[in-house]
């Protein structure tokens, strides 16, 4: 995956986690449960995919 494809996806998964960090933080009653659950699957999915190409781009793996 190329730099500016990373660095885009990176920009992108660390507004989903601040996003889900200030849901976390509201009081139980006034948490959406359908906002959260589509937040932290968007996050995971992202930051499985930064994780999956930093592994693939360390020198060892070659």
């Amino acid at each position: 995956m190329s730099t500016t494809a990373i660095t885009i996806v990176s920009i992108f998964s660390a507004v989903i986690w601040i996003a889900v960090s200030r849901e976390v933080v509201k009081p139980t009653k006034m948490i959406n449960r359908q906002k959260m659950i589509t937040l932290l699957s968007a996050g995971t999915l992202s930051t499985l995919i930064i994780t999956i190409s930093l592994f693939q781009n360390l020198s060892f793996f070659r």
